[in-house]
């Protein structure tokens, strides 16, 4: 039989044990959570369709499909023209501090009819509206627009842009009024898989990073009070202009292009 004063000892070992275990498990307020992957093998129920001209996932000709964990972006089953039907494929969850991080590329032949604009031309939309939140006829969601090139031959273009569907941003202290500002990153010819980071902090700090690379960063990302929805989205966004949050969606503007390895990180606010 142990004696009381062994039963004791026994008892602090175990109570110490517990708490150093509990200790080196707990997150401190700055370290981000795991990568969490937003593609499932095989399907896209975690993804809601918006085509302009349809309603609300109406995947249109099987625009947007999954095979083999890549998210592929075609037009070769009913698009005998491209008839100005963009396309985003939102998320189920909205973000507000995070990592998101893919890789994509561009394949084949731009679909007859697509506009010259959208040569080898997609983007990661964020701090979106919802797809309900849309008119049936509204070709973008009002939202930050992380714009992915791709070159060839016949083209060079630099990719990991800023574009600004219905909203505004500041960059070096200045509200920009543009639609699209430029990046400083380098051009990716033909099929190549390249991978595009966008690392957004609310209202404050975004980076656009373009295979490791910083090539683009600006702050305060806002709704245009030139736009005809404005009021609405206003609204919706709890009386504010500022955008701290909102949707993540990918694109369809007319050229088939392929994802992979979508995956986010999320940030302590």
């Amino acid at each position: 039989m142990k004696t009381i004063s062994s039963l004791l000892l026994t008892l602090l070992a175990l109570s110490s044990f517990v708490f150093v275990s509990c200790n080196t498990k707990t997150q401190t307020k700055d370290e981000p959570s795991e990568w969490i992957s937003l593609f499932s093998e095989n399907d896209l129920d975690d993804w809601t369709v918006k085509i302009t001209g349809y309603e609300v996932n109406d995947n249109y000709a099987n625009t947007f499909r999954m095979e083999d964990g890549i998210m592929k972006v075609r037009y070769d089953e009913g698009y005998d023209t491209f008839d100005n039907r963009f396309g985003h494929i939102f998320y189920k969850d909205t973000f507000s501090h995070y990592i998101l991080r893919l890789e994509y590329r561009f394949v084949g032949e731009q679909c007859p009819g697509a506009p010259g604009w959208a040569y080898r031309n997609s983007g990661i939309m964020f701090h979106g509206q919802s797809p309900e939140s849309m008119t049936v006829d509204q070709d973008f969601p009002a939202s930050i627009e992380y714009q992915l090139l791709g070159s060839d031959s016949t083209r060079m273009q630099v990719t990991g842009s800023v574009c600004t569907p219905g909203t505004n941003i500041v960059i070096n202290g200045e509200l920009i009024l543009d639609h699209c500002i430029q990046s400083s990153s380098e051009s990716f010819m033909d099929d190549q898989w390249v991978t595009a980071e966008v690392e957004v902090r609310g209202n404050k700090v975004i980076r656009h990073i373009i295979n490791g690379v910083t090539v683009m960063e600006y702050s305060e990302p806002q709704l245009d009070d030139r736009e005809t929805y404005y009021d609405k989205l206003v609204a919706l966004n709890n009386g504010t202009h500022m955008l701290s949050s909102g949707t993540i969606s990918l694109q369809s503007e007319g050229h088939p292009c392929d994802f992979r390895n979508v995956e986010i990180k999320v940030l302590e606010e």
